[in-house]
């Protein structure tokens, strides 16, 4: 039987980061797959107006559940110190506090986001011919946003404890039944984008299934009758963690929709190739958000169990992964854009603007995977805030260059906008994380994060 707990306060840290990374990766991957599959069955059955109506609720999707999704993140910071510093106790009292966060956030996000969300979309200024499309869709996905968010803590919760193995697992198996599920609902059913959404979700709740599996595997990773009392100071100390985490996704997704305003602005054939060139950015982004989250556990960890100088072996690690992983992606942008594209859309003009902006990301992704090394290795170390800001100098930045560039070279300045906001946030982050580390310098260690 797997073990479904992994200690990595000890042995070679190269050799566990990579090995942790590797399940993640792939697992990521195949969940990028089925977005990207999803994204090929919409534009070819459905058209390339449905695929922009899709691509126009990603910076929506990323505000709303991102700040769910990084909320959870920031409750894996917890546990992972509480698991590094082999606190059972306090352990099993955090996941049983983490699940009624969990239910209170799920509820209110699909409450409220269902009654706001036609008027975000007419903020953004939504083209009329893709609005139904895109309220159907979106509706969709957030009527399931309960179980997204249960099925993301289960996953960082096993992260969390060093077990990248069944998440890898669980989302092979979730892409494969929302491939099928697609092509299913879209093509014989003839469901629309209605059927794409119904698919992503149903997936969702297969990963989260195969999760909670293991989960029960695990005696310590299963609270006691006595550990679902209402903790308020507990409760206190998991918010504490998550919120900066959560705030700085929608706030980093502000700047995203910001983007989309001016797109939406250019016409529904620029919005198609921006939400094609959105999906292959988030393909390609997935092995540095990957590694972050491999540094994320292993400096959660470390920083739980009071070893310092092994942090800094991680994240040096890190920035070497960083750059190796991503030089085939980014390759594939400069040079390949147009075979990418012509994998989602039908129009040659369309194809043709993507062709102006995957070079420019490409370009930057190596800036991309250095600030996800220490961002979360920033986070692993229990300091959320400036993590938090940083998402705030993606914003700024995202603005003043499209509002400096677009008027100029359009499209292109967008693209330019988009990786400003990966180097203006990596190079904080870098300097965060350098300040951190010389205060742990010399520190006694102390495990309560």
């Amino acid at each position: 039987m797997q073990k479904t707990t992994n200690d990595m306060t000890q042995g070679n840290s190269m050799k566990l980061i990579f090995q942790f990374f590797l399940p993640i990766l792939i697992g990521n991957l195949f969940q990028q797959l089925y977005s990207f599959v999803d994204s090929m069955v919409v534009g070819k059955g459905i058209g390339d107006v449905a695929l922009a109506a899709v691509g126009n609720t990603s910076s929506v999707h990323f505000l709303i559940l991102g700040f769910a999704m990084g909320l959870t993140g920031g409750l894996g910071i917890c546990i992972s110190h509480s698991f590094g510093a082999n606190d059972i106790e306090k352990l099993r009292k955090e996941i049983a506090m983490s699940v009624y966060i969990c239910l209170a956030i799920g509820i209110v996000i699909t409450v409220g986001s269902l009654f706001w969300m036609r008027r975000l979309f007419v903020f953004l200024q939504t083209p009329e011919d893709m609005m139904t499309d895109t309220l159907v869709y979106f509706g969709t996905i957030l009527a399931g946003s309960t179980v997204t968010i249960f099925n993301n803590f289960a996953m960082t919760l096993l992260r969390s404890v060093g077990n990248s193995k069944v998440p890898l697992a669980s989302m092979i198996v979730s892409s494969v039944v929302n491939i099928v599920l697609d092509l299913l609902f879209v093509f014989p059913f003839g469901m629309g984008v209605f059927g794409a959404a119904l698919a992503t979700v149903l997936a969702q709740v297969v990963s989260a299934l195969y999760c909670l599996v293991y989960i029960r595997r695990a005696a310590e990773l299963l609270p006691r009758k006595t550990d679902w009392g209402a903790d308020g100071v507990l409760l206190g100390a998991l918010v504490g963690k998550g919120l900066p985490v959560a705030v700085m996704n929608s706030v980093t997704a502000v700047g995203g929709m910001v983007l989309q305003v001016f797109v939406n602005q250019m016409g529904t054939a620029y919005v198609a190739a921006y939400a094609a060139c959105m999906k292959v950015c988030g393909l390609f982004e997935q092995p540095g958000i990957t590694l972050g989250l491999a540094l994320l556990t292993f400096t959660g960890q470390n920083y739980g169990a009071g070893k310092y100088d092994r942090i800094k072996q991680g994240v040096r690690a890190g920035v070497v992964l960083s750059v190796l992983v991503n030089l085939p992606f980014a390759a594939l942008e400069i040079f390949c854009p147009k075979l990418l594209a012509s994998l989602m859309l039908n129009d040659a003009t369309v194809i043709s603007y993507t062709c102006i902006f995957l070079p420019v990301t490409g370009v930057a992704l190596f800036a991309l995977g250095w600030l996800f090394v220490f961002r979360n290795a920033c986070q692993g170390m229990g300091k959320t805030v400036l993590p938090m800001v940083s998402g705030i100098v993606e914003v700024a930045m995202r603005v003043m260059v499209v509002l400096l560039l677009a008027p100029r070279l359009a499209f292109r300045g967008v693209a330019f906008a988009e990786i400003s906001a990966w180097v203006g946030a990596g190079v904080m982050l870098m300097i965060t994380y350098f300040f951190y580390q010389r205060r742990l310098s010399g520190k006694t260690p102390d495990v309560r994060g």
